[in-house]
């Protein structure tokens, strides 16, 4: 089994709900969940002229190779209502793959660790919540110290406990 940290997200109609279906999903088709964070709320990054987004961090445990579970989450986001027709625009749910065990992958379409991961305080608090202590295997650095050198100025509020 493939221990994998997963960032899930979306600022589209109900946001709470549209993660409680990802997670449903996630568990249906990708594995096992083993811890989930609490849910976030940030405002948007990037393309800031947009909805508030929620964000929550999930721990899975899954057979799937790095690969067929990209393609299994690209299926669940679509299933929900994705439509990918602005970069960093506004979004039903986002799911994406933080770490894959300590696998350092850099494919087409897939790249893991995330490579701006390190760069966002609305990754960074939710993995934190649930993996302080977790090695980037690129930077050899816990989740906790990235989040500590962490440039972003975003802030990012904790919405509803898990």
């Amino acid at each position: 089994m493939n221990k994998v940290y997963l960032l899930i997200g979306g600022n589209m109609g109900d946001r709470l709900a549209n993660l409680n279906e990802a997670i449903n999903q996630i568990r249906a088709h990708a594995g096992s969940i083993e811890k989930i964070s609490s849910v976030y709320e940030t405002a948007a990054w990037g393309n800031v002229h947009q909805e508030a987004f929620f964000n929550q961090a999930l721990l899975i445990q899954t057979p799937h190779t790095a690969s067929q579970l990209m393609s299994i989450l690209l299926d669940i986001e679509i299933k929900l209502g994705r439509k990918r027709t602005l970069p960093m625009g506004p979004r039903i749910i986002d799911i994406d793959i933080i770490y894959f065990n300590d696998a350092i992958i850099d494919i087409k379409d897939l790249t893991i660790p995330h490579p701006s991961m390190f760069k966002r305080n609305f990754v960074l608090i939710p993995l934190v919540e649930i993996a302080p202590n977790y090695l980037h295997p690129i930077l050899n650095k816990s989740n906790f110290t990235l989040l500590s050198e962490c440039s972003d100025e975003c802030l990012v509020h904790k919405k509803i406990n898990f």
